[in-house]
């Protein structure tokens, strides 16, 4: 019995605390190694004088899935949405939606699993941000964004 338990408890320390499926400390850290690949995509961005801005968003994703953010943006100022994902997705991508739903025009940058949408809107007010996993599995993203 002493042994099994020891085993069980080896298990917990090597994984993580395990509620239902979810694992948390590995989960926690997919969610640092993706904002860490998106933090690169927006660093080629801060050359062009755009500021991260604080706060991300990760979460899980599978493929053929999306998620949307609400941001609010300015007229005025220009954004770049960078995201990336880590696991076992092979191609993300990020688009730019209006209050009304309709699409955005934005300048696109696709590599595999990191993805960007460079934005300048035309009237402030709430936007939507879709990322979305176009080929791969489940998967952890993390989207941050920047601007100037």
């Amino acid at each position: 019995m002493k042994r099994s338990l020891g085993k069980i408890v080896s298990a917990v320390f090597l994984t993580g605390i395990c509620v239902g499926s979810r694992c948390f400390s590995l989960e926690a850290e997919a969610e640092v190694k993706a904002r860490a690949d998106a933090l690169k995509v927006a660093g080629a961005f801060s050359k062009d004088g755009f500021k991260v801005r604080d706060g991300h968003w990760c979460s899980r994703i599978e493929v053929n899935e999306s998620k949307v953010i609400q941001v609010n943006l300015f007229a005025g100022n220009q954004y770049w949405f960078a995201a990336a994902a880590v696991g076992r997705a092979r191609r993300i991508a990020v688009a730019v939606f209006d209050e009304k739903g309709d699409v955005a025009t934005t300048e696109p940058y696709e590599n595999n699993t990191q993805a960007a949408a460079g934005f300048a809107p035309q009237i402030s007010g709430p936007y939507y941000v879709r990322v979305e996993e176009l080929e791969g599995g489940p998967s952890t993203f993390c989207l941050i964004y920047s601007y100037k």
